[in-house]
């Protein structure tokens, strides 16, 4: 296995970097990678860039996802999806996701998904990442070739294979694809229809029909409201409450949130934990993804164990293998493309030997004293990688071993400003946005004159 550089200065260097997937994360890596001097090639399956919030209407053959072979749709976006954080909140640091002056553009504080495909498509023009992105190019294999001490890849386009040797590798293509799907008691002789949030897109199919969705994420709300307008009844079954109360929903004639279910039966109905029941014909699991590497053999040096991915230092690095594969973007319940950002700065810095990793043995110790924290608070397995109020210091930390400014504090403000709005304004926060003056000081933020920064941000040690 390679060997981590260690704590010894090493020279500065410039390395043949592979990144798979075009989505945020894989674009903004690409940029930092070539920004710190290395050769980037970006592989995408997909025809733009964009990943996930390139929308199609096209959905897969097994509506709840199960069937191994059936052809993968990479998107998740249904058709009426919004942010459910300010657009200011989400840009990149030196590329501001402001609202364009196009009335082909979405100006709205919480815009839609193909304003956000368009400002990450705008962000790869500025920085001329599309000319490093080889399109509709699947991974098929990523494995370290020992003799070499680099690694091999094997790509597919429009049926032609071709392995390709890299010093480095950097994965970056997303977990909102493979769906995860709930245990319901009963379910294999339940006479009604099942799927995957994953494969929803519009409300037109469930007229008049009633329908069970399982999970209480933000596509659970924004789906459960939108099918509510066609459907004969609603009803949404969830382990815990965030912001909504159970019982019939205010507002709303034909929706109500229940507690989980506990069992469904032969005759169609579905019993919830609360002692109610329904005859349903579909059930949807509004339930998440599992992390999902097909093409990445590692001979068990990382593994994916009840959603942990690991063992991996700081959520980016495995020990063994640093840093010669890295992960963007594994993390959740965070401003993502911030986040991926310092991610691949660092990244970056560490393959050009700028930034010196601790040693192998080292980084295998954080990576366990992580864990038994994980253990002493009651954190479950799956929630390895949710940072929520950890974000801040995460990305702080990340910052400081790149050399770069701190993580602006407007930009969690605005994260709890939601929260707030969303307690106060279930249905309509993004609508009746009331801290204004945020945006304001992001504005302030982004108009600093150019000589007081950095080309790249930051000033590494």
């Amino acid at each position: 296995m390679p060997q981590s550089p260690g704590h010894a200065p090493q020279p500065i260097v410039s390395r043949h970097v592979a990144v798979i997937g075009a989505g945020a994360a894989g674009i903004v890596t690409a940029r930092e990678l070539r920004r710190e001097g290395h050769s980037v090639v970006v592989f995408e399956r997909g025809d733009q860039v964009g990943g996930l919030w390139v929308y199609t209407p096209n959905v897969e053959s097994d509506p709840i996802g199960l069937d191994p072979t059936r052809a993968t749709v990479h998107s998740s976006v249904y058709r009426s999806l919004r942010t459910n954080l300010p657009r200011d909140s989400m840009g990149f640091s030196d590329y501001p996701f402001v609202a364009k002056d196009d009335p082909d553009r979405d100006p709205r504080l919480f815009p839609g998904h193909r304003e956000v495909m368009m400002y990450l498509q705008d962000f790869a023009r500025e920085f001329g990442i599309d000319e490093l992105v080889r399109f509709e190019t699947e991974v098929v294999r990523v494995g370290f070739v020992e003799e070499e001490e680099k690694w091999k890849i094997k790509s597919k386009q429009r049926h032609k294979e071709t392995d390709e040797i890299f010093d480095a590798v950097v994965v970056c293509n997303g977990h909102y694809t493979q769906p995860l799907v709930s245990h319901v008691p009963g379910i294999n002789k339940w006479p009604g229809k099942q799927m995957h949030s994953h494969n929803y897109r519009d409300p037109k199919p469930f007229q008049d029909q009633v329908v069970v969705l399982i999970g209480n994420s933000s596509s659970a709300f924004d789906i459960s409201r939108e099918l509510a307008g066609v459907a004969k009844e609603v009803h949404i079954a969830a382990r815990t409450v965030k912001y909504e109360t159970f019982g019939k929903q205010p507002a709303y004639d034909n929706l109500w949130l229940h507690l989980m279910i506990k069992n469904v039966c032969e005759d169609g109905s579905v019993h919830f934990q609360d002692g109610s029941f329904v005859i349903a014909n579909i059930i949807i699991h509004c339930t998440g993804y599992k992390y999902h590497f097909p093409f990445l053999e590692t001979n068990g040096f990382v593994i994916v164990d009840d959603n942990r991915v690991g063992p991996l230092y700081k959520h980016i690095f495995p020990p063994a293998l640093a840093p010669w594969l890295s992960f963007v973007g594994i993390p959740f319940q965070v401003i993502t493309f911030p986040m991926f950002e310092l991610q691949s700065k660092w990244i970056a810095g560490v393959l050009s030997n700028r930034i010196t990793l601790p040693s192998q043995e080292e980084m295998m110790e954080d990576v366990k004293a992580f864990y038994s924290s994980l253990e002493a608070s009651g954190t479950p397995k799956r929630a390895t990688h949710a940072l929520d109020d950890k974000q801040v210091k995460y990305n702080n930390w990340l910052a400081g071993q790149c050399g770069c400014p701190a993580y602006e504090d407007w930009r969690m403000e605005m994260y709890y400003a939601t929260v707030k709005g969303r307690l106060a304004h279930l249905e309509s926060y993004r609508d009746e946005w009331e801290t204004q003056h945020l945006v304001l000081q992001a504005y302030e933020d982004f108009i600093k004159p150019a000589s007081n920064q950095v080309s790249d941000g930051c000033v590494f040690p």
